[in-house]
């Protein structure tokens, strides 16, 4: 009796979170699945005539390229940005894991980045970046370029200049899971690999690594979930361009169901947006369940 009373307890702690994740994340991800499969345009929106049409939205964005820009640019845009924050992440999170007197300063000022809205950040980052902008302005004063570089107009430069507006945002995060990490493999370990003659390569690489790898592994899926999804620093700072150059699925989304009026069809490349995260999400859970069996 005692535990069917703690059990429905439980059950009706549990309640409320159970109704705001159907409410607000589980009744708009099927509502717009059902929006991707009828058609619902600026002609029909208000007459209620939506029609179904089954998988041709998703068709009409394979058929004309959309589908596949997008997706190969949020790609290389979310492993670019991963791969440097993570870098960067793990050193700074080894540097201020060193005992030294502004430690503790300097890794709260590492952490302003991360605090500041991200609209702030695209605006910066636009006028830092635009012809007549202070990298120019000091890549000229060094002598390393004659003339300014169009930074947010060639397709190259352009991408280049989100993945280090992102990282300079992403980088802070990456630094403190990675100290979180850190302060969890014991000391010992270090002291005794040391007196056995490891030096200090040696020990990164056999043994903060290693003990590293649920923290990493659990970072690097935050981070892709996180980047994959970007929508404020890319509308701000390139709008998608140039020529789609920096179209990322969620930008492109929101364009066509508010910029072309095609509900349906944003609807749609929301959802395959969604697929990819479901698969990210699938594959962590698997490794992590490999990693507690072994």
């Amino acid at each position: 009796m005692g535990k069917s009373k703690e059990r429905i307890a439980g059950y009706l702690f549990v309640l409320p979170a159970l109704i705001y994740m159907l409410f607000f994340v589980g009744y708009p991800v099927i509502d717009n699945i059902r929006l991707s499969l009828i058609d619902v345009n600026v002609m029909n929106f208000s007459s209620g005539d939506h029609p179904f049409v089954g998988l041709e939205n998703y068709k009409i964005l394979q058929r004309e390229g959309i589908l596949a820009t997008t997706l190969t640019n949020t790609i290389v845009y979310t492993i670019g940005c991963i791969i440097i924050q993570f870098i960067c992440g793990l050193g700074f999170a080894m540097l201020f894991s060193i005992p030294f007197r502004m430690a503790a300063r300097l890794r709260g000022l590492v952490m302003i980045s991360w605090l500041l809205p991200a609209t702030i950040t695209a605006m910066v980052f636009k006028y830092m970046f635009s012809a007549d902008g202070i990298v120019n302005e000091l890549l000229m004063q060094v002598g390393l370029i004659p003339d300014p570089i169009k930074w947010l107009v060639e397709p190259v430069t352009a991408m280049l200049v989100l993945v280090v507006a992102n990282t300079w945002i992403g980088i802070p995060f990456n630094m403190i899971l990675i100290t979180s990490g850190l302060t969890t493999i014991p000391k010992d370990l270090y002291e005794s690999a040391a007196i056995d003659g490891a030096n200090t390569m040696k020990r990164f690489f056999k043994i903060t690594l290693p003990l590293l790898k649920p923290t990493i592994l659990s970072l690097l899926v935050l981070g892709f979930i996180y980047t994959f999804r970007v929508f404020d620093l890319v509308l701000i700072t390139t709008h998608g361009g140039p020529v789609d150059a920096t179209q990322m699925m969620s930008t492109y989304a929101y364009k066509l169901s508010f910029d072309e009026f095609k509900y349906s069809q944003g609807a749609a490349l929301s959802n395959v947006m969604l697929l990819v995260l479901l698969v990210v999400g699938f594959v962590y859970m698997r490794l992590v369940n490999r990693e507690e069996k072994a």
